[in-house]
């Protein structure tokens, strides 16, 4: 900082050097200062960072040139020369490139031995008909991809073929534009063919037209080619008449292209140096590229050449996050199309590197011989072609996509003789336990039984569509995570898609079946003679060719779960020493074992996490503190541990894995443990399978712990020892490798210290893994170490297959068996347990944590987790992560070996010896004085109080009524500046504590900053909802904010409508009879939040909420536990809460962990799209949370239209979350805001959206470092309760907060001490601290200083205040930011560069052209402007058609509200509806459609009706067919629905009032529902009625299979048995029969009186006393109404007395 003249005041000047000592908020016993820190002084050791060279075009007008971004931050954060930043450092599929898509295939093996290009064509349409669900680059032209796999079109290649070779290979390989670099890698091409005896038929230039493509397409395009080889002769008689010698010598010389090509040094860094092979094969070819759909064809001349036939096209369109054109990433790849994520990305490649270095059998196979039939079956099946660099190309890269890595695989499989659908079931399996689908088909739940053990599954959302040219198939992830639609004609064709109506020349008549694709689903069609077979016939056939159940019958070992031995270990004080060595404190103990042990579930906390991140702490910690786990958010979803566990499972194996390319009984031989963590007893069972009888599994113990003596450098010994007699006891056979560092006694403990279990388990698995061992052996942790659930995540995640937890087993013992718990269990404060069941609740209490966190990622199998290494390191150097976490992201350096040796050692000195008492360490709750520091403190709360002037006895329970100003007392700016010095002087917390301001300018007077008032406009309350918060605090928080010109934030639980107007009746006491609870008002005041949230759980959402929303926000993560949902306990649904959101009063709330409208980009696309469309004028931000990887997701959701993104930080304050999720989960702001800033300026797309921030901001300091590291707008969160009188009690959970803020209790509201002056005050202090520093610094403009990181500079003086900080970097990350100074353009709108960005709203482009349509018709508007009378109108409809009738909605929402239409508004519709069909339909719309929708049909819907029948011309059976996809009535709260056919999945998940019929339904029916009635008329999949708290369900049942498809963990399942329930069902299907014709509605009717035996009532216990569900007395029945339709008016109308008659005049007019 350049010296300048002060501008600031004289008191502020002495206060901001005054000895603020005894304002710190809190004192700490600090432990690793660096004047006492046990490290003692070390020299600073080198950071060694991996490089990664990013290859980003900045500018459109850049394009030509050749390199990455060409500016940097000039100033501060200089590397040494040839470093590079870390900023974007792992794999590329994590942080540079994440896409989803539409895909889809069209077969008519009819069609002759060449096929039709009538094939092609229809392909090529259905392609361009999901142009929706892909994008475009920076440019807006460029597509992110689009292709086609097909046969080879054998007519239009005739002059390459001859009657000696009717069928060669057939190679399509990118070249680079360059001719001389062009030739010499033909040269390249020619000499590997020839060394293979491929005889080279020709070359052939691809004819394409270039200037059909985008500017940033064309600047990137390689050259197209084509060539064309004989089969080696040797092969004429020895191959196969599949010819799969052939395919395999093509396979394995297309992998040696790439490393001879590098060999010959032929590699250039720029934007024309592309060498890919998108196929070489003698059966199928791919035509892909950065293109949009509909410009492919254009591209490609090929494709539209009539002599291009085939039996068969797979098509897809890419989304992809990233806006770089990398044509090599268009998709289909060469045998997969892939529309999702893996999301076990990391663990599969590692397991696979592992399984290919174990291939190591020397004499069966040649590798330079590429040709012989058995010696590339050999090569295949059982050599290692991953490690082999000077050989073949690796089948798993980290610089690759995870679609591509899979193909890999895959592709690997199926030359290994594999069939496709046989490879694709091993490595997606479906759910196949306790399956009732598969209930009569052992053979298949044995193969997926016996492949499990072997091969780890690629899980993720996935819709995969395959070929190898002999078979086509389409297959769907076991959580049906994405949409899988088919229909098959009556000259055989089958067409699968994305979407259904895609192919816009497939006539309704032609049809025979219409199909979806349930989870974990397969069809398959043979190319060979066109045999369809679904689901249930390809996996028998697969299944039955081995006899899998006798081979495990007979070798594998089932470890059952065994009881727990209830004797102690340890005396209590050798117990208590053990646990301090390992790093437990008194509140591990206190809460966690307590909570766990006493009622099997983890701890539930609030407030967020406001301690200092491991390496600034003061205290010492335990090694796991050190990582953060990683989440879905966007591009992946989470999955639901609590509602769809039958999807998840925590089964492992232990033992050597055979081959999974070819399969053997030997497969068979392992250990299966249903749960990682083991006890004494079932850790006996395993060492007792080393007998001869039990099946020789040899095991050996290894012993972690180590000599005191040694010293800190004793570790790296130790650990080397560890692992050097790891690999020798494998080599010698050991199938179990148990790492124990159990202490016998305690001299043993006094002697030795251990190696940190984590980095024991991350050694020693890296190890066998490099020595090519890891496949043989087993991995066994034996700790005291592990208590929390994110201490066995970590484990696992790094390899272990189990642990064995005995400390925190002797824990539970030692805690159950203390007097004070014995006397809560009689005094009935604890569940009153034996020991024996306090132990199995603590292992069942982690096991759900466990799922939670598999889940938080959207993984469903622990053994898709292991070794998967989803974390991010905080604080840990690199000699660190390359011995043991290699391949984990470390990206501000930190603590070296020595350094974990000592912090280990360290927590042996924390027992008390006298006492032999645990020290209260205070990570989770504060301990002034003696604890870990927390910013938010009820002394910070007292400081702000003071400055603010809010007195918290002053309330409406006490004398507000009777003081001046309702008790508010002058702000006082020195009691401001005392609040900041004492945040300031404080104890490091964040990584923004190391930094500081470094100007390039001299200071200015303060008089010329812009003032306060513009400031604050940038201020923003974090979504906090009401329910989390009281009445009182929600409102003044929002009118507050309202009053500077902020956005306030609505949370996920809805607003009252009466908040929508301003407040105009005011009295002079600032009190108002219309918010008669609330002080300080002043008239012109508006309770109205400008943000509306739209969270996972829907709560509150209505047409009228989203209309008078100046922006929505989609809530895709929180900060205190991302990828989690929200909840809020039952004791906080007061009757007002739960008429918001549409619930029951006291029944716990919880969200679903994803939107189940959004499972990729493309989905979030969607949703934003449907935002924009009911409300145009509103802006639609998407709250994420900062995660390594968050930039390229960034770029996602600004390409998916959305005008903000948030970024919360990792410590964001909630208002209940389990203890693990707040400390461990989600990363710091300022690492997920500057990745973001810079992913979206290097992309060209900073200018498209405005960037916020929260989490933690508290002062102008961080104002303005998030705002020079790219923030433009801010969040306060808990400290702006506290500005409204929060006190810090951490009590928010409980429903008893003292002050009324966070309580729904009416006697704790009214001692809420806040008004609006309170907040304003607040805010108003904060403008003026940024306002002092922007004079400091020299600016005038704040936004001059946006995106401005180069004004940072790390702080040395800073760092030294904690020794553990001397390795931390912060330059390796921060230079990555672009240098923003000269040119501010992303500032402005890219839409309109005269405006900024927060003045610019997106808008819907062609999708919404019906919409427009619709609501501009003349009659239309006038019954809505008049409110009265009644129209029809028609339209035709496609797929690409989307969120329609969602403006009309809207219309009528803005103009009466939720309820207040009164005219009629009939629309029809003819066609295939694209996705959210009829989204918000309100009371007065009726919506029809003959013809068939997508996904989201009726989402929002609050009143109405739509009905969905087939086309009149239809050849298919209705009630057998789908017409609607999933997640139709998502989060419905009104309206009457009826679908002439089957819906999908997830059919009104989240509904709360609607009252829906459908003739069958899939998986997850009814799930999480909450109001409204749903019948079904056919069958359904599994779970139904899971998390359904309220509502009603039948479900009719000829076949006797329901009930065991229904989750009774809540609801009942009775027959019908009052007569009220059967008049309610039987209405309901006449008035279905009515409306649809449903010949299964009329069969039923015609039978009633037997029919309606066959079905079944699903209801909640919220619904047991109602009359449909129980026989009630006469009295009490007549106080109840029987409701038959959602959209009917209130009244006796649609609400039959008991016993009275139904006539058909009221059937009429009730339905209106």
């Amino acid at each position: 900082m350049r010296a300048g003249s002060s501008v600031l005041p004289p008191l502020l000047l002495s206060l901001l050097t005054a000895d603020v000592s005894s304002f710190t908020t809190t004192t700490t016993t600090p432990l690793f200062t660096s004047q006492s820190s046990p490290f003692g002084v070390r020299q600073q050791r080198e950071q060694q960072f991996q490089s990664l060279q990013r290859q980003n075009v900045n500018k459109y007008d850049e394009l030509s040139s050749s390199s990455s971004w060409s500016t940097r931050l000039s100033m501060a954060f200089k590397l040494e020369e040839g470093e590079t930043s870390n900023m974007f450092d792992g794999p590329m599929a994590l942080t540079r490139e994440r896409d989803a898509c539409g895909v889809g295939f069209v077969t008519n093996v009819n069609s002759g031995e060449f096929g039709t290009h009538k094939v092609l064509q229809q392909g090529l349409n259905g392609l361009t008909c999901m142009e929706h669900r892909g994008a475009c680059g920076g440019d807006g032209v460029s597509g992110d991809g689009a292709g086609i796999m097909t046969q080879i079109p054998w007519k239009l290649f005739s002059e390459y073929t001859s009657p000696s070779c009717p069928a060669p290979g057939v190679g399509m390989i990118f070249l680079p534009r360059d001719p001389d670099r062009r030739d010499a890698l033909k040269k390249v091409v020619e000499d590997v063919l020839a060394l293979n005896e491929l005889d080279l038929v020709g070359w052939r230039e691809v004819p394409v037209d270039v200037t059909v493509l985008g500017d940033l397409a064309r600047a990137a395009a390689p050259s197209m080619w084509q060539f064309f080889v004989k089969a080696p002769k040797r092969l004429s008689d020895a191959d196969e008449e599949e010819r799969d010698g052939f395919e395999r010598t093509l396979y394995l010389v297309r992998r040696r292209f790439d490393v001879e090509r590098r060999a010959r040094g032929l590699v250039w860094d720029d934007d024309d140096g592309e060498f890919y092979v998108a196929s070489f094969s003698s059966r199928t070819i791919v035509y892909k590229g950065m293109v949009q759909s509909c410009v492919l064809a254009q591209y490609y001349k090929d494709l539209v050449n009539p002599l291009y036939t085939t039996k068969f096209v797979i098509y897809h369109r890419r989304f992809s996050t990233n806006t770089n054109p990398r044509w090599p990433l268009a998709q289909p790849m060469r045998v997969v199309g892939h529309n999702g994520e893996i999301n076990t990305l990391l663990g599969n490649m590692n397991w696979i590197k592992a399984r290919e270095a174990s291939k190591m059998l020397e004499g069966l196979c040649d590798i330079d011989d590429l040709v012989d039939v058995e010696n590339t079956d050999n090569i295949v099946m059982l050599c290692n072609t991953q490690d082999l660099p000077n050989l073949l190309e690796p089948i798993v890269d980290e610089s690759r996509s995870d679609s591509a890595n899979l193909d890999g695989v895959f592709e690997l499989m199926c030359k290994s003789r594999h069939r496709a659908s046989c490879a694709l079931m091993a490595l997606v399996p479906t759910a196949y336990e306790n399956e009732p689908a598969l209930k009569d088909n052992p053979e298949i739940v044995d193969f997926y039984r016996f492949h499990g053990g072997l091969l780890e599954a690629w899980d993720g959302p996935a819709l995969l569509v395959f070929s190898d040219g002999k078979s086509i198939g389409a297959s769907l992830d076991r959580n049906g995570l994405r949409p899988a639609r088919y229909s098959i004609t009556k000259d055989g064709s089958v067409y699968m898609m994305s979407e259904t109506g895609v192919i816009d020349d497939l006539l309704e008549e032609d049809i025979v079946e219409k199909g979806r694709l349930g989870p974990g689903q397969m069809i398959n069609v043979d190319l060979t003679n066109g045999a369809f077979k679904d689901n249930i016939a390809i996996k028998s056939e697969i299944a039955s060719r081995h006899p899998y159940g006798e081979w495990l019958k007979k070798n594998r070992k089932d470890i059952s779960r065994q009881t727990f031995p209830g004797e102690r270990m340890y005396d209590d004080d050798t117990a208590t020493f053990a646990q301090a060595s390992f790093g437990w404190g008194l509140e591990d103990i206190g809460m966690q074992i307590a909570d766990m042990a006493g009622s099997a579930k983890e701890t539930t906390y609030s407030m967020g996490d406001d301690a200092p991140i491991a390496v600034l702490s003061e205290r010492p910690h335990v090694l796991y503190n050190y990582f953060k786990q990683r989440f879905a958010q966007v591009t992946n979803p989470p999955i639901d541990p609590l509602r769809e566990g039958v999807v998840m499972s925590l089964a492992m194996t232990l033992g050597k894995k055979e081959s999974i390319y070819k399969v053997s009984e030997q497969g068979a031989r392992l250990i299966h443990i249903k749960s990682p963590v083991l006890n004494e007893a079932e850790m006996k069972e395993i060492k007792s399978m080393a007998e001869y009888e039990n099946g020789e599994f040899k095991h050996d113990i290894l012993s972690t712990r180590y000599d005191l003596s040694t010293g800190p450098s004793g570790l790296q010994d130790a650990i080397t020892s560890v692992c050097d007699e790891a690999v020798s006891r494998v080599l010698d056979g050991a199938e179990i490798i148990i790492l124990s560092d159990l202490a016998p006694d305690q001299l043993t403990l006094d002697a030795t210290t251990y190696i940190p279990p984590l980095l024991a388990v991350g050694a020693v698995h890296h190890r066998l893994i490099s020595e090519g061992l890891r496949m043989d052996t087993g991995i066994v942790i034996e700790t005291g170490g592990a208590w929390s659930t994110h201490h066995y995540a970590c484990l696992v995640g790094y390899g272990a297959n189990a642990v064995h937890p005995y400390l925190a087993l002797e824990t539970v013992k030692q805690w159950w068996e203390n007097p004070s718990t014995q006397k809560g269990m009689k005094g009935g404060k604890i569940l009153e347990s034996t020991v024996e069941e306090a132990l199995d609740n603590y292992r069942v209490a982690v096991e759900a944590g466990l799922l939670k966190i598999l889940s938080k990622m959207g993984i469903s199998l622990l053994t898709s987790y292991a070794g998967a290494q989803i974390f991010e390191a905080m604080g840990l150097g690199q000699d660190v992560i390359d011995l043991a976490f290699k391949g984990t992201t470390s990206r501000i350096g930190g603590m070296a070996l020595e350094d974990l040796a000592a912090e280990t050692v360290s927590m042996r000195n924390e027992v008390d010896t006298k006492r032999q008492k645990l020290v209260d360490y205070g990570y989770y709750k504060p301990k002034p004085k003696k604890g870990e520091y927390h910013a938010n403190s009820a002394d910070l709360a007292r400081l702000l109080h003071n400055a603010i002037g809010l007195d918290k006895k002053v309330s409406a329970a006490t004398t507000r009524d009777q003081v001046e100003n309702d008790g508010v007392k002058p702000a006082n700016a020195a009691n401001y500046e005392i609040f900041r010095k004492s945040l300031e002087a404080a104890p490091l917390a964040n990584i923004r504590d190391l930094l500081d301001f470094e100007s390039d300018r001299e200071s200015i007077p303060l008089d010329d900053v812009e003032p306060v008032e513009t400031i604050m406009k940038r201020f923003c309350t974090g979504a906090m909802s009401l329910g989390a918060l009281s009445r009182e605090a929600h409102e003044t928080l929002a009118i507050a904010v309202n009053r500077v010109g902020g956005k306030s934030n609505s949370g996920e639980g809805g607003e009252d409508v009466v908040r929508g107007k301003p407040i105009q009746d005011v009295d002079e006491k600032g009190r108002s009879p219309t918010f008669p609870h609330l002080a300080g008002l002043k008239n012109g005041d508006s309770a109205n939040s400008y943000i509306h949230q739209v969270a996972s759980g829907r709560f509150g959402v209505t047409p009228e909420f989203l209309v008078t929303a100046l922006q929505t926000e989609i809530k895709m993560a929180q900060g205190a536990k991302p990828g989690e949902g929200g909840q809020l306990p039952g004791a906080k649904i007061s009757e007002y809460i739960a008429g918001l959101r549409a619930s029951k009063p006291g029944v716990t709330l919880i969200s679903p962990p994803p939107h189940h409208d959004i499972y990729s980009i493309e989905d979030l696309a969607q949703l934003v799209h449907d935002l924009h469309s009911i409300n145009e004028k509103a802006g639609v931000s998407v709250k994420l949370v900062s995660s390594i990887g968050i930039g390229t997701v960034a770029c996602g959701v600004a390409k998916a239209n959305a005008d903000v993104i948030q970024i919360s930080g990792g410590d964001g304050g909630t208002g209940a979350s389990p203890l693990s999720s707040i400390k461990h989960a989600g990363c710091p702001w300022e690492l997920g805001l500057t990745e973001a800033h810079s992913a979206l300026y290097s992309n060209g797309l900073r200018d498209r959206v405005t960037l916020r921030v929260d989490g933690g901001i508290r002062t102008g300091r961080d104002i303005l470092m998030s705002a020079l590291m790219g923030a433009e707008e801010f969040g306060f969160g808990t400290v702006a309760m506290i500005a409204e009188g929060c006190v810090m009690a951490r009590v928010c959970h409980m429903n008893t907060c003292p002050v009324g803020v966070t309580s729904q209790k009416e006697m704790l509201r009214k001692k809420f001490p806040g008004t609006p002056e309170h907040v304003v005050n607040f805010f108003y202090f904060v403008a003026e601290e940024v306002r002092q520093l922007m004079a400091h610094l020299g600016y005038s403009t704040f936004e001059d200083l946006i995106g401005r990181a180069d004004l940072l500079k790390e702080s040395a003086e800073q760092k030294a205040r904690v020794a553990k900080t001397d390795g931390v970097s912060l330059a390796s990350f921060f230079s990555g930011v672009p240098d923003s100074s000269k040119d501010r353009s992303f500032l402005r709108s890219s839409e309109d560069p005269t405006q900024l960005k927060a003045s610019i709203v997106h808008k819907n482009g062609f999708s919404s052209d019906l919409d427009r349509e619709i609501s501009s018709q003349p009659d239309i508007k006038k019954i809505i402007d008049e409110n009265k009378g009644e129209t029809v109108v028609n339209f035709k409809i496609k797929n690409t058609d989307r969120s329609v009738c969602a403006m009309l909605a809207g219309d009528i929402a803005r103009s009466h509200g939720n309820r207040g239409f009164e005219g009629t508004i009939n629309v029809n519709f003819e066609g295939s509806a694209g996705q959210s069909f009829g989204a918000f339909v309100v009371p007065g719309l009726k919506v029809r459609l003959s013809g068939e929708a997508n996904d989201y049909v009726g989402k929002g819907m609050h009143g109405g009706e739509i009905v969905v029948v087939p086309d009149a011309n239809a050849g298919f059976k209705a009630e057998d067919s789908s017409i609607v996809g999933n997640a139709c009535l998502y989060g419905a709260t009104g309206g009457d629905f009826h679908a002439h056919g089957r819906a999908g999945e997830r059919f009104c998940v989240r509904n709360s009032g609607a009252y829906a019929v459908a003739e069958g339904a899939g998986d997850h029916c009814c799930e999480y529902m909450t109001g409204g009635v749903v019948v079904i008329l056919g069958s359904v999949g599994r779970n139904v009625g899971a998390g359904m708290t309220g509502g009603v369900g039948y479900f009719y049942d000829d076949n006797n299979g329901f009930q065991e498809r229904v989750n009774g963990e809540i609801v009942k399942v009775q027959r019908i048995v009052t007569e009220e329930g059967e008049a309610q069902l039987k209405t309901i299907i006449e008035r279905h029969y009515e409306r649809t014709g449903s010949e299964k509605a009329e069969k039923i009717l015609n039978n009633w009186d037997e029919e309606v035996k066959k079905f079944w009532q699903v209801y909640p216990p919220s619904e047991s006393e109602t009359v449909v569900i129980k026989k009630l007395d006469e009295k009490d029945a007549l106080r109840q109404a029987l409701r038959i339709s959602a959209s009917a008016p209130d009244g006796n109308l649609c609400f039959l007395p008991v016993g009275a008659e139904y006539t058909p005049d009221q059937a009429s007019r009730c339905a209106d």
